[in-house]
């Protein structure tokens, strides 16, 4: 490493500079690092902060499979859990889906995000890997030739500046990377016209599935997290304020939407965490300019629907790093412009499979921006039809537990 200064503003180097602490940054940093590639991970938190922020917890087979050939999988096999089981509650009846046992016979593992973070990082650090808390990245630049460079501001506000044979965007939808594309880079965005409540309740788990309610008020989630904490879900208006539903409003709607009368109480508890998710998708196409090239969140956003962000962004870090180890240590340049084709198919795969989730668990008929009565109507007629087909059909079973658990 080397460090200069130039009107105030310090310069370091690194073969790779990667923007962002979140799985994918950490992935690509744990390897990068194991295969003596010279990095360093740029990330505008606190290592606190890092450490704790609450996302998804639906590993899929594939992850678990990357984690363990890197000998990064320690910690979720110490406190994962394995899930296999989604129940679906409706107005005529509910029905379970053995999905472990279905398609490829694959598993997902519950294992918080905040865990897998977590372990990511202290491995990465324990095995001397640099990492820039409280630096926020404000731009790449000069990115379509040999040598760009990241300026970025501490966190007393100082500007610095980062020059690299590459730069890895894993710094989310609203990061540096993306703000600094070229002219011409395609976005293809979606908005599903569906908000959710999102919650995490103090409260042990209710069901030992994953539970989708499809409800005449709308949609509810269980999902459990651990053995203390579970996640819901409960679709509201688009515009809601996080802090609109007291405790009370939020237990009774889930109580009601899945038919604890029918089925058994839910587990109540303090509400911890609470925001609104309005379900979008957008993915950007090529995720290679130049020096720059783009992981996950910063690739791809599919909406939270069928778990799929946290899965495609360890799957990108692995085929990344795959690139850039035999671009900069072999001069093999093949994989590195094959990445983002290949990354792409597997993108919009879960791209594909989300907005099927989507439609199956949500009304047209709840949705304002759904089109003409007569048209949600005839769309809700064909959801029901697709759960239907999904509570009957072994080969629509199959299809669904190779999609839902596959990335």
């Amino acid at each position: 490493m080397t460090e200069r200064q130039t009107n105030r503003t310090v310069e370091e180097t690194a073969d790779v500079v990667i923007l962002g602490a979140g799985p994918a940054g950490l992935t690509l940093g744990n390897l990068l690092h194991a295969a003596g590639i010279d990095c360093v991970v740029l990330e505008r938190a606190d290592r606190a902060h890092v450490q704790t922020r609450a996302r998804a917890g639906f590993l899929a087979a594939n992850t678990v499979r990357v984690l363990d050939r890197h000998g990064l999988a320690a910690g979720l096999h110490r406190r994962g859990q394995p899930h296999g089981t989604c129940e679906f509650r409706t107005e005529n009846g509910s029905f379970r889906l053995d999905y472990g046992a279905l398609g490829r016979r694959e598993l997902h593992t519950v294992y918080p995000q905040q865990d897998l973070v977590d372990d990511l990082l202290t491995h990465y650090l324990e095995a001397g890997g640099r990492i820039a808390f409280g630096t926020e990245a404000q731009s790449v630049r000069d990115a379509a030739g040999p040598n760009p460079t990241v300026d970025v501001r501490n966190a007393e506000g100082r500007p610095g500046r980062w020059r690299a044979r590459y730069v890895a965007g894993c710094d989310g939808r609203h990061g540096a990377a993306r703000r600094s594309l070229p002219a011409g880079t395609l976005r293809h965005q979606r908005d599903h016209g569906v908000s959710w409540l999102g919650l995490i309740a103090e409260a042990p788990p209710s069901l030992d599935a994953v539970g989708y309610a499809m409800h005449p008020d709308g949609f509810a989630g269980h999902m459990a997290r651990t053995a203390d904490l579970t996640r819901y879900y409960l679709q509201c208006e688009r515009g809601t304020p996080a802090d609109a539903w007291s405790e009370d409003r939020i237990w009774a709607a889930l109580d009601r939407r899945m038919g604890a009368a029918d089925h058994g109480p839910l587990h109540h508890g303090r509400i911890v965490q609470r925001s609104v998710i309005d379900l979008e998708s957008d993915v950007i196409e090529p995720l290679r300019h130049g020096s720059l090239l783009l992981a996950g969140d910063a690739a791809s956003l599919p909406a939270p629907a069928a778990a799929k962000g946290a899965n495609l962004a360890v799957l990108e870090a692995e085929l990344l790093a795959e690139a850039l180890i035999d671009e900069l240590s072999h001069g093999d340049s093949r994989a590195l412009d094959r990445y983002s084709e290949r990354c792409l198919q597997h993108i919009w795969r879960a791209q594909e499979f989300a907005h099927w989730m989507i439609q199956l668990l949500h009304s047209p008929l709840l949705n304002p921006t759904a089109g003409p009565a007569e048209e949600s109507f005839f769309h809700e007629s064909m959801r029901r039809s697709r759960v239907e087909s999904l509570r009957t059909s072994r080969t629509h079973q199959d299809w669904f537990a190779e999609n839902y658990v596959g990335i």
